[in-house]
């Protein structure tokens, strides 16, 4: 029933407390609350938010949360309420001891921005101990000779509660000899003082015995009961008398065991048993006894321990001396502890952000931590540092309480993380420190673009490659980390040679590697250029770009182009070479293009085969065919030679022109050969008049027709070629062609305009003709006929200007092709009708052809 009643005073008390919270902001800034022990865990202390003028809408969005000084956590924050509640449940004798009030000091955290606020709470005690006596029973020995109004100080009680429900008084069962006071020791302690009211006679009564109660001041109150014995001795007139009735010591508090703190002193004037002194302690509170001894001969107060300032500064015993009669005398030793420098401080991070981004601000709060040393006055006070070469600083925002901002910027690629260590140091005497390390990693932000290891790249493919061939790769580099370090390639869009670059090359995104997309043509593109684009994987992205040159290798691919003479399967070429000419006569020059380039387009000509062998020679380097003898009668008239011009490549192609040259008596055979013409032609009269007439009809329809057909047909080349030239090229007009040539000038290069002249062939009376030759060069001025054949000659061939260009070449090879056709098929079947038409028709064609081809050009 009385259990019952407690717990119904308790918790009107705990209501009580409740509806008289203390919550107020003094200047300090710390928030304070109070609560009473033995509150269940989970029990409401108060509302954060609400008191803190916080949203507790926001408390979870920056996560709130309580940390408390020590290692334990006495309380919990609902994050979405903000309401306060006890974690565990609160004792506080296990707190705080004997110290009132008790204090619990912890720290609200807010992030996003960190923010902090120091808060306090107060447990109030509540009567839950009942005062104890050490012993159950308490010995005294008094001699009957004691007289009335003697004191005699009792074991107090220990009662662990604090204030008014702590010990208050003391009282005795009822007794005639004695009453009770209640005494108050130096640290507000109250013990009982047993005072003799009337004399004791051993012969009435030898032992008296009664309780000694210990009442506490709690609502109801709590007591605690001792049986006092107390035994009357016969006379012992003198008591032991200490030397001081209060003695005072200072220890440190690192002293070693076994250390002398004093030495008490009593004197007894009786002799014998009852003049012998023996020291104890009258008090044996656990304090004492765990920290101190005492030798009862000698009296020395020794340690037992080392002792330590920041749980107890002083300590009072008391000591009784007993003589053998059983008289006793009682002094007090007050020893004080000193503190010394023995705690470092301590330092606790309460909050750290990381990592922080790169392109933080100035100001930006890291961390968030505290400073605590446990020792007292300089000892106890501290200072807080990091190092100087770093970009942070502590700045101080309470009490011992300390941020770590950031001074200026970062740059993550310079450093990416920093060990910040951060000193505490006392001002005590040898000053001691403590180092707590941190690492702040620094995020990375996308502020590097991807950086080419070379500013341009050059790469090499060979023509006529395979697909996808690999010809090269580009490298970039990004400083950034993770995703803004990956590096994406790709091609600028662009054409090369009319088409899109990405019909000819490829790239990896992945690795930058370079691909060939199709076979490649010299003669075509001989070298381009594109734009690689390297991009990171930001947000933006940055990007940056490089010129990639690809140079074409040419391959021997392409046999040499012989320009003259021409080759057909209707006509051979055909020169004339009078037998008077000098040994070194230039005949006639073979012209030669190659389509490559470099060492693949270096040409030789050779003497394939020849009729006689010995009587001409050509020049390896420009094709001139030149006699080596002088001509003799026994030289074969008609001279078949078979030119091979060959490259110079590795695996060299050539090709092969036939020649025919006629060995003649000078130019008069020509003149005589048209002077018979006429007479025969007279001799044929009318017949042979209008055969000429037809002839030149149909010559004349001829040519109508092949006008009309050149013209269509040159107006579809020239505009194919127009659309050709603008999609890709052409290998033949373009600045390259003429480096290409063969040096047949001496200088290198062909000119611009090359003479030749359409001549008529003489020898065995076939009909061959040929033109397109060069101008046959003057006879030497030794020959006499020279002159005279010059003059004739000079009326039957008449000097072309021709360029030199493939495409006009081209249309040249075309009309004689057609005309020759004609030729061949229309004045040879005349010939076999009419075989004395011959010389004066074949005379009066190569007049006509000479006239009609300017104007068909």
């Amino acid at each position: 029933m009385a259990d019952k009643q407690r717990r119904t005073t308790i918790i009107r008390q705990v209501v009580s407390l409740l509806l008289f919270l203390c919550v107020w902001a003094l200047g300090s800034g710390t928030v304070r609350y109070a609560v009473p022990e033995e509150m269940e865990s989970g029990s409401f202390v108060a509302n954060i938010a609400k008191d803190l003028g916080l949203d507790p809408k926001r408390l979870s969005a920056r996560r709130a949360r309580v940390v408390s000084e020590g290692s334990r956590q006495h309380f919990q924050l609902n994050s979405n309420t903000g309401n306060l509640f006890i974690k565990e449940k609160l004792d506080r004798e296990e707190l705080c001891g004997q110290t009132d009030p008790c204090i619990l000091h912890f720290e609200i955290i807010l992030e996003n921005p960190l923010q902090s606020y120091r808060a306090e709470v107060r447990v109030y005690d509540v009567n839950d101990h009942s005062p104890e006596f050490s012993d159950s029973e308490l010995l005294l020995k008094m001699p009957e000779s004691t007289p009335p109004g003697s004191r005699f100080p009792l074991a107090n009680a220990q009662d662990l509660d604090v204030g008014n429900n702590s010990l208050q008084s003391y009282a005795i069962s009822s007794t005639d000899h004695f009453r009770v006071y209640t005494r108050h020791r130096s640290d507000g302690r109250k013990y009982a003082e047993l005072v003799l009211e009337t004399p004791l006679d051993r012969e009435e009564q030898s032992e008296i015995s009664f309780m000694l109660t210990a009442i506490d001041g709690g609502s109801p109150a709590r007591s605690g009961a001792a049986q006092v014995r107390i035994t009357v001795l016969d006379i012992n007139d003198n008591v032991p008398e200490f030397s001081q009735t209060l003695y005072r010591a200072r220890v440190l508090e690192n002293s070693e065991q076994d250390y002398v703190v004093l030495t008490v002193s009593a004197t007894d004037s009786d002799e014998g048993i009852n003049g012998a002194i023996s020291y104890t302690f009258s008090q044996k509170s656990k304090k004492n006894v765990s920290a101190f001894s005492i030798n009862p001969v000698t009296g020395e107060i020794r340690l037992l321990g080392p002792l330590d300032f920041e749980e107890t500064e002083t300590y009072e015993i008391d000591v009784q001396a007993t003589d053998g009669g059983g008289l006793s005398a009682h002094s007090k030793v007050l020893v004080e502890v000193v503190d010394v420098n023995d705690n470092a401080p301590e330092v606790k991070v309460t909050s750290l952000v990381s990592p922080i981004p790169e392109d933080s601000s100035p100001e930006t709060v890291v961390a968030l931590f505290n400073v605590r040393d446990r020792d007292s006055g300089d000892n106890g006070r501290t200072v807080c540092s990091i190092e100087d070469d770093l970009p942070f600083s502590a700045k101080p925002t309470s009490k011992n309480s300390y941020s770590l901002v950031t001074e200026n910027t970062f740059d993550r690629e310079k450093v990416s993380e920093y060990n910040i260590t951060i000193t505490a140091r006392d001002l005590g005497t040898p000053s001691l420190s403590t180092e707590e390390r941190i690492i702040v990693k620094i995020s990375d932000i996308n502020d590097n673009s991807p950086e080419f290891s070379q500013t341009s790249y050059m790469m090499y493919v060979r023509e006529n490659n395979g697909p996808a061939v690999l010809i090269g790769k580009v490298n970039a580099f990004d400083s950034d980390s993770e995703q803004n370090a990956k590096v994406t390639y790709s091609l600028w869009p662009a054409e090369v040679g009319g088409l899109p670059q990405l019909s000819y090359i490829s790239i990896n995104s992945e690795n930058g590697n370079v691909y060939a997309l199709r076979s490649m043509d010299y003669e075509q593109i001989g070298s381009f250029q594109v734009a690689v684009r390297a991009a990171d994987g930001g947000s933006p992205p940055l990007s940056s770009e490089v010129i990639v040159r690809v140079v074409i290798i040419d391959e021997n691919d392409n046999a040499p182009f012989i320009l003259y003479p021409l080759q057909n399967s209707s006509s051979p070429a055909n020169d004339l070479v009078p037998r008077s000419a000098e040994a070194g006569y230039l005949v006639t020059k073979v012209v030669a293009v190659d389509g490559d380039s470099g060492q693949n387009s270096w040409l030789s000509y050779h003497l394939l085969k020849a009729t006689d062998p010995g009587l001409f020679t050509i020049a390896s380097q420009n094709g001139e065919i030149r006699t080596t003898r002088l001509i003799t009668d026994r030289d074969t008239m008609k001279q078949i030679l078979i030119v091979v011009v060959r490259d110079s490549g590795e695996s060299p192609l050539s090709s092969s022109a036939t020649l025919n040259i006629a060995l003649v008596d000078g130019f008069s055979d020509l003149h005589m050969r048209f002077t018979d013409a006429a007479v025969e032609e007279e001799e044929n009269g009318t017949l042979t008049l209008y055969l000429i007439i037809s002839l030149c009809l149909v010559l004349f329809v001829f040519f109508i027709s092949i006008i009309v057909f050149i013209t269509i047909e040159l107006y579809r080349r020239r505009h194919y070629r127009e659309r050709f030239m603008s999609a890709s090229g052409n290998f033949y007009g373009n600045s390259n062609f003429q480096n290409n040539l063969v040096d047949v000038t001496g200088n290198g290069t062909l000119s611009h305009s090359y003479r030749y002249e359409v001549c008529l062939t003489t020898g065995s009376g076939n009909s061959e003709f040929r033109f397109l030759r060069p101008i046959i060069p003057s006879l030497p001025p030794q020959h006499g006929n020279a002159g005279t054949d010059s003059g004739k000659e000079q009326d039957l061939l008449t000097n072309l200007q021709l360029n030199t260009d493939l495409e006009s070449a081209n249309e040249v090879r075309l009309t004689s092709d057609l005309l020759e056709c004609f030729y061949f098929i229309f004045v040879n079947y005349l010939f076999k009708v009419y075989p004395s038409l011959k010389d004066n028709l074949e005379v009066f064609i190569f007049k006509i052809i000479q006239k009609a081809i300017p104007f068909l050009l």
